[in-house]
């Protein structure tokens, strides 16, 4: 049977499978496959390119997905939105794992594994030498079952409806995770910035029992400010979790130390 090595195995979905906790560095800022290496000595699992809230081109996701999967880094890549082209393009490139923000029923699900996901699954379209393969060639339907196995089909729940309807959005086969987008939970429910309000865990509560239920992973982002909450969440049965972004930790790094020279 073909079989994709080491390079192109996705290390963060074979951690939560196991029962682990997969860590993540949101990259919004460095465009340079230099915060691959950053994050494999920062100790991370992952990257999670966040094309909803910055402006990376393709080919910048495309070297930063390269190298992070070589370093044993898992790229992981929020797509702006549900958009089959999108999605396809991005995977194609070498991320390892796609991202879709505001998912609010199971139609949006359907359509989400149906782009992510090659027959009889979806419809996603195969080049059969690509990033994944390492540009070796196969038999297509070997490549496809083990690039299937290598991709991460994420889910984000960040609204009332979204909690929901996550029950039908986790049901769908082929959806790996829910991520709760906790800000922008907050603020559907009227509470934007109270990430420890009731309404707040009582859907992180909602979404982990379906999760537990339906076999999927939950996925805790928007809590790097509160790591207590988050590890709170993570108690819930949370398997990964966003820590920060590189904008952040420039900027609380930066400050504290001209707080300290001055």
């Amino acid at each position: 049977m073909f079989n994709l090595e080491t390079p192109s195995k996705n290390l963060t979905k074979s951690k939560m499978d196991s029962g682990g906790v997969a860590v993540g560095m949101v990259v919004r800022l460095m465009r340079g496959v230099e915060i691959a290496a950053i994050a494999k000595s920062a100790g991370f699992d992952c990257l999670y390119i966040d094309l909803e809230h910055c402006s990376f081109s393709l080919e910048t996701v495309s070297q930063i997905s390269l190298t992070a999967t070589a370093l044993g880094v898992t790229p992981l890549v929020r797509v702006p939105g549900i958009n089959k082209t999108e999605i396809g393009r991005v995977l194609e490139t070498g991320a390892q794992g796609v991202i879709v923000p505001h998912v609010e029923n199971r139609a949006e699900a359907e359509e989400i594994v149906d782009a992510s996901r090659f027959p009889p699954r979806g419809s996603r379209s195969l080049l059969a030498t690509n990033a994944h393969t390492l540009f070796r060639g196969g038999p297509a339907a070997e490549v496809m079952e083990d690039m299937e196995e290598a991709t991460l089909v994420v889910g984000m729940i960040e609204s009332a409806i979204a909690v929901e309807n996550s029950d039908d959005i986790a049901s769908v086969d082929g959806m790996d995770m829910l991520l709760v987008g906790t800000n922008d939970l907050c603020n559907s429910f009227g509470v934007p910035g109270e990430l420890d309000h009731p309404r707040v865990r009582e859907a992180y509560e909602h979404v982990a029992a379906v999760c537990r239920a339906r076999g999927k992973h939950l996925g805790v982002g928007g809590l790097n400010s509160r790591p207590e909450l988050a590890k709170e969440m993570i108690r819930l049965g949370g398997r990964y979790v966003s820590a920060g972004s590189d904008t952040g930790f420039l900027m609380s790094a930066a400050t504290a130390t001209a707080r300290l020279f001055r």
